[in-house]
């Protein structure tokens, strides 16, 4: 059971971020080549997403809430994966750009753009490109694997890991928080006489 003031947190959120790379995956990037029509070698790129994840991610939409994603490195899988989900919010740079934008300046555009502060941001993340992010929003969240750098900013570590179900554990957190979970997962139930 969270503590007060960590449910007192959670029950603000409007706009839950997720770092991707460590965070919605396992940070493995399996990088390979494959043969295309007519012979021509092409990159491959392949990473692992849980599945309950992005059903959370499905729910948390119906409870109300926004999710977003911010990336530090480009990867058509990463659009993919958003696109069926039905993330809008996306912030990955374009394949090749250097640097990336920074992950704070990115979250403040994406509250702004929802009429939100970043006192009622979540985010989410595992290394510490995503420190200033941490320190800026009202409910910093590390995964269990993340740096020890990053645990010690967040508000709640997770116990489960990056790309192992942690976000999906976020999420419910928040949704307990804010009393829908049951309303949720209500229509999932089936009552037996």
């Amino acid at each position: 059971m969270p503590s007060k003031n960590l449910s007192a947190k959670a029950r603000r959120v409007r706009l839950l971020l997720l770092d991707v790379d460590g965070v919605l995956t396992d940070g493995r990037v399996y990088i390979g080549d494959a043969v295309a029509p007519g012979g021509r070698s092409v990159g491959v790129e392949l990473k692992a997403f849980h599945i309950q994840d992005g059903h959370g991610m499905k729910m948390a939409a119906r409870g109300g809430l926004h999710v977003g994603w911010v990336s530090s490195r480009f990867s058509s899988v990463t659009s993919r994966r958003a696109r069926e989900l039905g993330i809008g919010l996306v912030s990955q740079p374009a394949p090749g750009q250097k640097p990336p934008p920074p992950k704070l300046k990115v979250a403040e555009q994406m509250a702004a753009g929802l009429g939100i502060g970043l006192d009622r941001v979540c985010f989410v993340g595992d290394d510490l490109v995503d420190a200033p992010v941490m320190n800026a929003v009202g409910l910093p969240v590390a995964v269990a694997n993340a740096v020890p750098e990053i645990r010690r900013l967040a508000a709640y570590v997770t116990r489960k890991a990056g790309g192992e179900g942690a976000v999906r554990e976020v999420i419910e957190l928040i949704l307990k928080s804010q009393g829908l979970w049951r309303k949720l997962v209500s229509q999932y139930v089936i009552k037996v006489q």
